[in-house]
């Protein structure tokens, strides 16, 4: 079906809005991808923000011309071409496809060149660019890297805390089983109260007058004698 003028311009519109907002630009020869296929390499680029799109050789030397200012040569764009467009950061679109040829047996995708780092790269040095992992993989493979150790020592900690549980030791080193500590149940005391003996309560006797013995300087009554007559 052949593609009116109308058509060919919205295409070119669309190519150019895509190439100016791209971070990086790769261009792959696929020929033998089906349709299915560009399907599902179409999704998984979606993952991180980038299009892969097929289009004719005339239009991309064009939208190329107008965005950048460069001229494109008929040599560096043999066969079917797509474009692939990287928006998140400059490789991972690139590594997803470069990943993606990977799962073919015959060669599906072969990178044909790159506009990278505003110079235009060939097939060998898009092929090293694609090889690089993103940003958000190596960022991943950090985060692992770091959390591994953490992660065997918590391995660790939780298999001695269950090899010692099943073979009852104090700890790792012991030879001997852990003794086990019989709880003592202590059996409260009664309490012995003892009563008070009443104390006796003593009455104060009113203590006997006792008599005045006459004292020396008592006058004394006299006793008179009769004088017996001669």
């Amino acid at each position: 079906m052949a593609v009116t003028k109308a058509q060919k311009v919205e295409i070119l519109n669309n190519l150019k809005e895509s190439i100016k907002n791209a971070k990086s630009i790769a261009f792959t020869t696929n020929t033998w991808l089906t349709v299915e296929e560009i399907t599902n390499l179409r999704k998984s680029l979606r993952e991180v923000n980038s299009t892969f799109s097929l289009a004719k050789k005339t239009l991309i030397k064009i939208a190329f011309k107008d965005v950048y200012n460069v001229e494109i040569d008929d040599s560096i764009l043999p066969g079917q071409i797509a474009v692939v467009c990287s928006n998140n950061d400059a490789v991972s679109a690139l590594w997803k496809v470069n990943a993606f040829a990977k799962e073919f047996k015959d060669p599906k995708i072969v990178w044909a060149w790159s506009y990278f780092e505003w110079s235009i790269k060939d097939a060998e040095e898009t092929k090293i660019i694609a090889s690089i992992p993103s940003r958000e993989t190596l960022l991943g493979r950090l985060v692992w890297s770091m959390q591994s150790p953490i992660a065997g020592l918590a391995r660790f900690f939780d298999a001695a805390a269950k090899k010692l549980t099943e073979e009852g030791k104090d700890n790792l080193w012991s030879s001997a089983p852990a003794k086990k500590v019989e709880a003592k149940v202590e059996t409260p005391k009664e309490e012995v109260k003892v009563e008070e003996a009443p104390v006796a309560t003593v009455v104060e006797t009113p203590a006997t007058t006792t008599p005045e013995v006459a004292s020396a300087d008592t006058p004394t009554e006299e006793v008179k004698t009769e004088e017996t007559p001669a």
